[in-house]
């Protein structure tokens, strides 16, 4: 079998989370083989893979959003859109119901011949024009036309980039993946698979709020634009797998149809984390805390160093470890730098990427603080390795660290998002109570290895796989 598996801002040029994710089912499914369509952001990231492609990949498709020039073609052209193509494209610019069947169609053939000669058409300006009158002419025209502009060229460049033909398409979120999963669909006729980790809209929102690069009342044209991208995948989708519960509410009050969406946790090998080092070799006189994690923004790496700074006047021996890359957002990274001078704070130490099993069981206490999550994998390795976790309440972490599906007590202590006094107040309690820890670890091993499989895990996808393209040979 032929698969697709489309990512966006994630395999293969970061690494953890996702990325991990997608690594573990290539690496587990052998007899498969894979293409990887990889939507990244950047250019210059083109070829610069962070992980080994294992040899059943036979092919790594690259898009990047910011890959266009401005071609020849003068403004001006028209393309004789039909009136229904027209309402379409009004419906994408601004509507909670896009026409996606006659995008679909009217963008993936050959009689639109590129994303930036479309958006310099005179059908482009005069559907934004008309947008304009009907609703928006308190806001000066030039202001829209470019907002627009620049909205609606990455999902076309995404578009009109070529889609190789699989047997099955596997997005790993919804956004440009997931609509290039229906794009899949739409062209090959073939099953749409979407695994949604996190929700996708909800981060796009989160950050569109907080970006200073877009002002005022386009906030709003931007937010229903990525809600608007992600009805297409829902619709489209022959399947939707979620991680958790809460995800599947979500998502079901996003439009999903109930009847689409399956529960599939992601899931960890036990036995890997059974006999790692041990000891206390890097911190001979005090506890270790540590955080296995990318240094960007999502993340809120400031907030575990904010609230290091009061554990290290409680506990002045211990260290504080941060592992994982930094250069996914160095100007970030030297922000944490900084902060940590500025608080004068001691022993944060930035190990970069580093094989984590040679120091997760080194570690007295974890820490994850991020903003936004779907159900981490850090949390299930951490507790694999039968280590406490302080985590913030997001995503699926507090249905992991108390159990949601058992009674086996706490795995960790959740804290509110951004609240360094109370991550603090709860690793001092952690560091300062050497049975709760051992208790705590225990209880989050025996949950890994009771309800978070690996095994489970590749053995429900793998049937997944086998019965959808199933259903196209019978149907």
């Amino acid at each position: 079998m032929k698969i697709c598996i489309i990512a966006e801002g994630s395999y293969p040029y970061v690494t953890g989370g996702v990325s991990s994710w997608v690594q573990t089912i290539l690496t587990n499914m052998s007899e498969h083989e894979f293409i990887i369509y990889a939507i990244g952001a950047e250019k210059k990231s083109k070829g610069k893979f962070k992980y080994q492609l294992p040899p059943n990949v036979s092919h790594v498709e690259e898009v990047f959003l910011d890959d266009f020039t401005e071609e020849e073609d003068k403004w001006g052209r028209d393309y004789k859109l039909t009136e229904k193509e027209k309402k379409a494209l009004k419906s994408l610019l601004d509507s909670r119901k896009p026409d996606w069947d006659t995008l679909l169609s009217m963008f993936s053939g050959e009689r639109i011949d590129s994303a930036v000669n479309f958006l310099k058409s005179k059908d482009f300006f005069d559907i934004v024009h008309e947008k304009c009158l009907e609703k928006y002419d308190q806001i000066p025209f030039t202001d829209m036309f470019w907002s627009m502009r620049s909205m609606v060229l990455p999902l076309l460049i995404c578009i009109k980039h070529p889609l190789p033909e699989a047997d099955l398409y596997h997005s790993v979120s919804t956004g440009y993946a997931g609509v290039l999963g229906s794009l899949g669909k739409y062209i090959y006729q073939k099953p749409f698979l979407m695994t949604e980790h996190g929700i996708y809209t909800r981060e796009r929102e989160e950050e569109i709020i907080k970006a200073q690069w877009v002002k005022g009342y386009f906030k709003d044209l931007w937010i229903q634009y990525f809600y608007n991208m992600s009805t297409c995948a829902y619709d489209t989708a022959d399947k939707v797998i979620t991680l958790f519960q809460k995800n599947m509410e979500i998502q079901e009050e996003l439009g999903c149809s109930p009847s689409k969406i399956s529960i599939i946790p992601n899931g960890v090998n036990s036995e890997d984390y059974q006999q790692l080092p041990t000891g206390n070799a890097i911190n001979q006189n005090g506890l270790n805390i540590g955080a296995i994690v990318r240094v960007v923004q999502i993340k809120d790496i400031k907030t575990m160093i904010q609230s290091f700074a009061i554990v290290k006047q409680e506990l002045p021996s211990s260290k504080f470890f941060i592992m994982g890359p930094t250069d996914e957002d160095e100007e970030y990274y030297e922000e944490c730098i900084q902060l940590a001078e500025n608080l004068q704070v001691e022993d944060v130490i930035f190990t970069g990427e580093v094989n984590v099993r040679e120091y997760i069981n080194r570690m007295d206490v974890l820490v994850l603080s991020s903003i936004s999550e779907g159900q981490p994998l850090v949390l299930l390795e951490g507790m694999a390795s039968g280590k406490p976790f302080v985590a913030t309440d997001v995503g699926n972490c507090r249905g992991i660290l108390m159990g949601e599906r058992d009674d086996l007590g706490q795995a960790g202590i959740v804290v509110p998002v951004m609240q360094y006094v109370e991550m603090a107040r709860a690793i001092i309690q952690l560091c300062k109570d050497d049975q709760k820890r051992q208790s705590m670890g225990a209880i989050g091993r025996e949950r890994a290895i009771l309800f978070y499989s690996k095994k489970s895990f590749i053995a429900q996808y793998k049937q997944l796989y086998k019965d959808m393209v199933d259903s196209i040979w019978q149907g």
